[in-house]
């Protein structure tokens, strides 16, 4: 067998492991049928169509069902690295690789409206998409007003078996809306589960407000500061505001610990 043809057989059984076919049925195949080396890579190459449209359909039913923008997407390649100033301008241009999904670890970009927060955050989403991960994205008060109406409609365990389905949960604007007591119950409990489902997970935040201010949005309870602490927990926290005479957008890249550690940040950020 030629090393071109060995590397089309590897590749095509690859491919076939996806459809359920294993090695030994592949070589079954060949030598049932007597196939030559040309009908080997023939048939290499259509498997390898099946797949490359198999991965495309798999892209786009992510995308249509993620809720992010079709028509003028968000990506990593528009956004303009340039305005960024900062000593951790890399840690940013990071984001791509989806190391913090991986690594199941938050993400929260903090700053003013207008840095680029709601963007990065829509361009980390589809890069999830694109990698065959699903993916959420959802403004706060679309979130307070689904959990409202689910309460009243009795839907609240379908609810948050949709927001725990995503590998990638992206919450937009955290903290421009008040949370009831049974809201946010729910809210921490979508949390809580999150925490509790296997595989590749994290969530991502905007919000023009300091992490430890989130609190004063939800109704105090015991189990509010333990999920808070949840969710800020190792998560990577990025700031970002304006030089006012350049007008650039300064991002700083943390990795925090527990809140107190946040509320720390922010006092040193005042």
């Amino acid at each position: 067998m030629t090393n071109s043809l060995f590397e089309a057989v590897v590749h095509a059984t690859r491919v076939l492991t996806k459809y359920g076919l294993t090695v030994e049925e592949l070589a079954a195949v060949v030598e049932q049928n007597d196939m030559s080396d040309a009908e080997v890579l023939a048939v290499s190459k259509v498997f390898d169509c099946l797949l490359t449209k198999q991965e495309i359909s798999t892209v786009n039913f992510m995308l249509r069902t993620s809720r992010l923008p079709m028509k003028v997407p968000k990506t990593f390649d528009n956004f303009d690295f340039s305005r960024i100033t900062g000593k951790n301008v890399e840690r940013l241009r990071s984001l791509p690789t989806l190391s913090a999904l991986y690594a199941r670890k938050n993400l929260a970009f903090i700053g003013r409206p207008g840095t680029g927060k709601t963007h990065l955050a829509q361009a980390f989403g589809r890069a999830c998409c694109e990698h065959g991960f699903r993916t959420c994205f959802i403004k706060m008060t679309e979130l307070r007003d689904r959990m409202t109406s689910a309460r009243r409609t009795g839907r609240e365990s379908s609810l948050l078996a949709y927001l725990v389905r995503p590998a990638c949960l992206i919450i937009d604007e955290v903290g421009h809306c008040e949370f009831d007591k049974e809201n946010t119950r729910l809210f921490f409990d979508m949390v809580d589960r999150r925490y509790q489902k296997d595989g590749y997970s994290n969530m991502v935040f905007t919000s023009n407000r300091d992490p430890a201010q989130w609190k004063e949005n939800f109704s105090e309870n015991d189990a509010l500061l333990c999920a808070l602490d949840r969710i800020i927990d190792e998560a990577a926290i990025q700031t970002a505001g304006r030089e006012l005479p350049q007008e650039k957008a300064g991002y700083s890249f943390y990795t925090t610990g527990k809140v107190k550690a946040v509320e720390l940040l922010a006092d040193r950020q005042k």
